[in-house]
């Protein structure tokens, strides 16, 4: 920001110079009496609602700020722009309270905004900061960005869009997480998954999100059982069976967690899907109860 008005600043003195040049009448020739004063830097705040043409990464420059109406190719949506309470005399670093709160108060309005849990769909939600100088001169507001996404899986690319993501999720969209295949299942688990139409053959299903306690990141085997367990409960529900020891003998589970940075921001949202590793279905499995996800005998 400073870098800003340092540009801004230099631009008026420089037209404020040609224009003593090109008329003296009526001046004394001294260009530092007859000049108002500049107006005092203030604190920029990003406004919601708007989309922007680049993806600004965690933090955010007057130089970087680019708002679009979401009519137009955009890459990221704006939903809303909250304050850091207290005046914290540095941006908040990442794992701090503060920056957790932001990313909560984001995950409940991006949800709200879009009307399902964006994580239910190929979409991201990234909080922007001010950067060191904008802190400085007054900065404390936090955004809350939304992006489409090619894939939630690994080395999913933003995408650029046109249309705004409000109500993106509260019907049927393109954009919702469905049936899927899989691929490079091995003793370890299922290594990819791509995204088919329901009606094609097919061997898994985005069964929802799982809200994980707030607990440090799994990093061995042991970690992994409670994300299992709870996954295994949103399969339940979701198609309609007992959530019981026998739950096991009717489907597979696959869960995605955030990246270790993102759970570092405070997301807990895992998205949880069913794996059928002994056959494959032509229909979607919502509400299909007993009969459609009987118990395997093998």
């Amino acid at each position: 920001m400073r870098r800003a008005m340092g540009t801004l600043v230099a631009a008026l003195v420089a037209g404020s110079l040609l224009g003593g040049c090109a008329a003296s009448g009526g001046l004394d020739g001294d260009l530092t009496d007859d000049w108002a004063a500049l107006p005092a830097a203030a604190a920029f705040t990003p406004a919601a609602g708007v989309c922007q043409v680049t993806d600004p990464g965690g933090t955010l420059t007057l130089a970087a700020y680019e708002p679009v109406g979401c009519d137009l190719p955009h890459r990221v949506e704006t939903v809303h722009v909250g304050t850091f309470p207290g005046a914290p005399a540095a941006p908040p670093a990442v794992g701090s309270a503060e920056l957790r709160g932001a990313f909560a108060d984001c995950d409940t309005r991006a949800s709200g905004y879009v009307g399902d849990d964006w994580r239910a769909g190929r979409l991201r939600l990234a909080v922007a900061v001010p950067s060191a100088p904008g802190w400085a001169a007054g900065s404390r507001w936090y955004r809350c960005d939304l992006a489409e996404l090619s894939t939630v899986e690994a080395k999913a690319a933003v995408v650029t869009r046109t249309g705004s993501l409000r109500d993106a999720l509260k019907g049927a969209s393109a954009l919702r997480l469905g049936c899927q295949r899989t691929g490079g299942a091995d003793g370890r688990g299922v290594r990819t998954l791509t995204p088919v139409a329901c009606t094609t053959s097919h061997d898994a299903e985005f069964v929802g999100v799982w809200r994980a306690p707030d607990r440090p990141y799994p990093r061995k085997d042991a970690d992994w059982a409670a994300f299992y367990t709870g996954c295994g409960t949103v399969l339940a529900r979701y198609v309609g069976v007992p959530d019981d020891p026998i739950l096991r003998f009717r489907s597979g589970v696959v869960v995605r967690p955030p990246a270790a940075g993102r759970w570092t921001v405070g997301d807990r949202g895992v998205r949880c899907y069913l794996w059928l590793s002994d056959r494959t279905v032509t229909a979607s499995l919502k509400r299909a109860g007993p009969a459609g996800l009987p118990v395997r005998t093998r």
